[in-house]
Formats: C-alpha cells, sequence, structure tokens
C-alpha cells in the first residue's frame, strides 16, 4: 500500500450521533477466545447535514421493535430471542428535538450494508428519502422475503416486482482516499467520503467525514483491536459474521492506517465504552444532554434506552 493521504478541503459536515436501539448479542459470536457472556449490543446512526447545500442524509437506520419492519424469518430468529429494542424516541423524534428536522427532510439514507439490526424499509419514517446501497447488495440479496419466504433480506427493497421501497445503488465515481482503494466524495466538496469496506458482507460501506473544527471521523464496524471469531460447527462447518473473512481483515487494517497514520477518529457502529468511560470529547459533541442522561441510566445495567 503506497504512503496515504487525505485530501485538503475546508468543507465540513455537521454531524449527529443517534441512537439506533439495541439487541443482546454474545461476546464470543464477535471476538475470538471471548467468553459466551451474553451482552446488550448498541446501534448508532448518523444524522449528516451539509451547510452549502442543505442536504440531510441518513447514515443507517438502526433497529425497531416492530416485528412488521422485517421479513419473518428475522422475526422469528432475532427481535424475540434476541431482545431486539428499538430507540425509546424514533430516530424521526431524536432528529426533530434535537435538530429542528422534520422526517420529510431527510432527502437520502445510505446504509452502510443490508443486515437488519442497520437497515430496514424507511418508506413509512422519511417518506422523501431515497436509500442508497454499496455495489454488489442488490445481487446478494435478491430474491428477497416476498419471492423467497425462507429469504432474511426484505422484499420490499430487494424484489424488482415487488419492493415499494426507493432505492438505488452508489456508482461513484470510485477513487482513492487515504488508506482506501475505492471511495466516493458524496458531496463534491471532500467532506463526506463513502468507502468500499468488503469482507463483511457484500457492498458493505464505511464512512469519513470532516466536522467543523477540522477533525476527520471514520464509521465502521470493526476496530481490528481483536481477531474476528470463527466458530466450529456440528456439521464440521465453520461460522464467522464476516462473509469474507480474510477480505474484512484487510479492511480493518486499511481502518487501522487511517486512524494511526492519518490521526483520523474512529468510530465504531455497536461500541458503547467510551460512552460508560465519557473520555472520547470529539464523539460526545455529538451528543446532547438528554441523550447523555439516558445513557448514564443505561448503559452500566445494560438496558435499552
Amino acid at each position: 500500500m503506497e504512503n496515504p493521504a487525505l485530501p485538503s478541503t475546508e468543507a465540513f459536515v455537521d454531524l449527529t450521533l443517534l441512537n439506533g436501539g439495541s439487541m443482546v448479542g454474545s461476546k464470543h459470536l464477535l471476538h475470538a477466545g471471548d467468553s459466551p457472556a451474553d451482552f446488550r449490543l448498541y446501534n448508532w446512526a448518523f444524522l449528516i447535514q451539509h451547510p452549502s447545500s442543505n442536504r440531510r442524509v441518513l447514515w443507517d437506520v438502526g433497529m425497531t421493535s416492530k416485528e412488521d419492519d422485517y421479513p419473518p424469518v428475522i422475526t422469528k430468529k432475532f427481535i424475540g430471542p434476541h431482545h431486539v429494542a428499538g430507540p425509546v424516541e424514533s430516530l424521526a423524534e431524536q432528529i426533530k428535538r434535537r435538530r429542528e428536522i422534520d422526517a420529510e427532510e431527510i432527502d437520502t439514507v445510505v446504509m452502510s450494508h443490508a443486515h437488519f439490526d442497520h437497515c430496514r424499509p424507511v418508506k413509512r419514517e422519511f417518506k422523501n428519502a431515497k436509500v442508497l446501497f454499496g455495489p454488489g447488495t442488490a445481487e446478494h440479496c435478491s430474491p428477497g422475503h416476498l419471492e423467497d419466504p425462507t429469504s432474511m433480506w426484505d422484499g420490499r427493497i430487494f424484489d424488482p416486482r415487488q419492493g415499494t421501497e426507493n432505492w438505488d445503488t452508489l456508482t461513484g465515481p470510485w477513487v482513492k482516499f487515504g488508506a482506501f482503494d475505492e471511495a466516493m466524495d458524496f458531496f463534491g466538496d471532500q467532506s463526506f467520503w463513502i468507502m468500499k469496506s468488503p469482507g463483511h458482507m457484500p457492498g458493505n460501506l464505511s464512512a469519513c467525514v470532516r466536522l467543523n473544527g477540522g477533525e476527520w471521523s471514520h464509521s465502521e464496524l470493526l476496530d481490528g483491536t481483536k481477531e474476528p471469531a470463527t466458530l466450529s460447527l456440528p456439521d464440521g462447518t465453520t461460522f464467522s459474521l464476516h462473509a469474507d473473512l480474510p477480505t474484512a481483515k484487510e479492511t480493518i487494517s486499511r481502518i487501522q492506517t487511517m486512524e494511526r497514520d492519518l490521526k483520523v477518529h474512529i468510530s465504531l457502529a455497536h461500541d458503547a465504552d467510551w460512552m460508560l468511560e465519557e473520555k472520547d470529547e470529539v464523539l460526545l459533541q455529538l451528543l446532547d444532554e438528554p441523550f447523555k442522561s439516558d445513557m448514564r441510566r443505561a448503559l452500566p445495567h445494560h438496558l435499552p434506552f
């Protein structure tokens, strides 16, 4: 990998961290060597506001407690058994209270990937938003559950004949950005970059934004501080949360380069440790006082909020 660099720009976006709900997960499914202890796995979404164009973009939509927000396979396997809980305050309510932006003003939702804890139909909540996925997502997730009832992928999105959602695939242009070979300058002013981040599943994306203070902040699923888990199954096969584990490790390496060499601040999709410790000033500035109050009440006891 050649020496990476970040572009020089004065452009920035305003970023708001949103509560995207939670579920009960098992540590040994995430990291090799961890115990099988259960814990509450939190999820985050981000509101990205572009001051010069007045664009309002959501990054991921997290989870809800409504069974009809998911295909039946997901409802049966996850919603009840894993105690999936949407946030007490919906994403639309959070955005309205904190930024005085109505749900109808959200113009785009970018899904980091199509797993149910990040992605679901949004037409009811954000009726004017167009949903965008990374290349390869549609091919991997079709057919959805309306055409194939055994599918874990939502047919309202991925079934061509019966789908109801307004969505498309990001087409680039894809250029080098930092440690990533394929990235898209979303607003055209180098303030918000979307990177192809393969390995977790086809179409997986991460993002990097420049904040008003000049900091670069990178949002991802993984940080690479522990080895991803691989479990042996009774039938002799193995299981990993990552569709392509070697490629996922390569993506992790690129993220580490962004943090180590380019001083990009990394924020992880499911990490709550920084909230418990309250030492990460970059991320804490993305929260308001009600959010902090709720997290102080809930996180030490592994409760939804």
